[in-house]
């Protein structure tokens, strides 16, 4: 039998931490029912996946402003999207840098595509920070809520809460997956090619 608490215990907080650094939807969702099932302590959730989920922003944010001229010529899709980011930064600055957490497919992208962008980078460590500060309640939040309604309906959650969880973790890998072999396929279709025509 798989020892729940034990494993919260020793690698919660770190998992949410790191899944928040990267695009951590799944974790932090899980580690909210986690919360409310009594094995972690909703609000450093809540805490934890802020900081993690603004450091990460703020590293993909300046690894494109330094880095960035060397992944447009790798992801040449990307330069599109970073032309219709800077237009819309010039008037849309605020809600677009809040929001780009929430946009499907933009989690990793997007930040980087800011930091190729105008924007400055003291307003975007200040709307990053809103943006992270609204995002990990609310998504640990629907954790919670979840736990919640299962119990709700299964009154004995503590003998399916493995397969639960389990089943959240595989959604989310699932989603993951197929997120990336999309984001592949469109490099693939976009990169020049040099066989003659």
């Amino acid at each position: 039998m798989i020892d729940i608490p034990g494993l919260i215990d020793t690698y919660g907080y770190w998992a949410v931490f790191v899944g928040a650094f990267l695009e951590g939807e799944t974790i932090l969702a899980l580690a909210g029912l986690a919360a409310y099932r009594g094995y972690m302590d909703f609000r450093w959730v809540v805490l934890v996946a802020l900081v993690g989920g603004f450091l990460g922003d703020q590293f993909y944010f300046f690894l494109g402003r330094y880095r960035g001229a060397d992944m447009l010529k790798r992801h040449p899709k990307w330069q599109a999207r970073a032309h219709k980011f800077d237009m819309l930064l010039a008037r849309w600055h605020a809600p677009l840098i809040i929001g780009i957490r929430f946009m499907y497919g933009f989690r990793v992208v997007g930040p980087i595509m800011l930091g190729m962008g105008r924007v400055e980078a003291w307003k975007f460590v200040l709307y990053n920070f809103i943006g992270a500060a609204i995002w990990a309640p609310l998504i640990a939040g629907l954790g919670y809520l979840f736990g919640s309604a299962l119990e709700a309906v299964i009154h004995d959650l503590k003998r399916v809460e493995v397969w639960a969880g389990l089943a959240l973790l595989v959604i989310g890998m699932v989603v993951f997956i197929v997120q990336h072999v999309r984001r592949e396929r469109e490099d693939e279709a976009q990169a020049p090619t040099d066989a003659p025509p």
